[in-house]
């Protein structure tokens, strides 16, 4: 661990380390695992154009119960996996177990990770490190981990795709904490050029769709996000039963408006923000 890293965990303002307790128990709600497995083929579609070599020291941040360092570990990469959640962890490391695979996976803050300077080879972010409240120190985080020459790669929901609807409908009901910035800037080209600045000799953005797929109605769809998903929890429980009811209306009629299959199932395409930074 730097020793910048240590200071940064003593320098935290008691209400910053009252928001990161929060943050983990929100994400330790539900069960993400679960709620992952519908998730698994839009992150292999991510994971296809990720070049995986046998032997390379790959770091997952934010790695839920390994639904991209797992398949990564399969292909021989030394994998190296940190959630906040220590549930999701322990999931994690079950799965790598049962599968013989070369991978550790650790609880930890994407802020302040707990890896020496230029420690791997390539460190990845689906859909994970853009919910830490301090973005500047997860971009800052990634690049002190990364080696010089070495990829930064994340894959994070835009503002005005799906997702961002979804979480702007959340946070309507729910206001999250003044301390939070708002995930979805992550996904704004402009906002992630200027978060990694001089650090990185090459930067590529490009958009894709993700695919949102359910074998159940929209309706069931906002249930199982309600169930499983903790952010998705954590507001539910805030709220009492009339106002549980408006954004349950609302969540449904966003999937509604936007689901492309006519069988009674549901497909949604979120558009998300993939980077890949060289680290300079």
């Amino acid at each position: 661990m730097s020793i910048l890293t240590s200071e940064r965990r003593d320098e935290m303002t008691p209400d910053m380390e009252a928001l990161k307790v929060r943050l983990k128990a929100t994400w330790e709600s539900g069960d993400y695992g679960h709620f992952a497995t519908y998730m698994l083929p839009g992150a292999l579609e991510f994971l296809s154009r990720v070049t995986v070599e046998p032997g390379s020291r790959i770091l997952d941040v934010a790695c839920g119960a390994g639904q991209t360092a797992i398949p990564m570990a399969r292909v021989g990469a030394k994998v190296t996996g940190i959630d906040l959640a220590a549930n999701l962890v322990d999931q994690a490391r079950a799965r790598a177990k049962a599968e013989k695979l070369d991978a550790r996976f650790d609880e930890g803050d994407a802020e302040m990770l707990p890896y020496d300077d230029a420690s791997f080879d390539m460190v990845i972010s689906l859909i994970g490190a853009m919910f830490a409240p301090s973005p500047e120190l997860v971009a800052a985080e990634l690049k002190r981990v990364t080696r010089p020459g070495g990829k930064i790669i994340m894959g994070n929901w835009t503002p005005g795709g799906f997702v961002g609807q979804m979480f702007k409908i959340m946070g309507k009901h729910v206001p999250p904490s003044p301390l939070m910035a708002p995930p979805v800037k992550w996904g704004d080209e402009e906002i992630v050029r200027e978060r990694f600045g001089n650090d990185v000799s090459h930067l590529k953005v490009t958009r894709y769709l993700y695919p949102l797929k359910y074998p159940f109605s929209p309706a069931k769809v906002v249930e199982f996000f309600h169930q499983y998903y903790g952010p998705t929890f954590k507001a539910f429980a805030a709220l009492d039963g009339e106002k549980q009811s408006a954004l349950r209306s609302e969540l449904e009629e966003l999937w509604n408006t936007y689901n492309t299959a006519m069988n009674g199932t549901t497909s949604v395409m979120a558009e998300y923000l993939e980077l890949v930074a060289v680290k300079a």
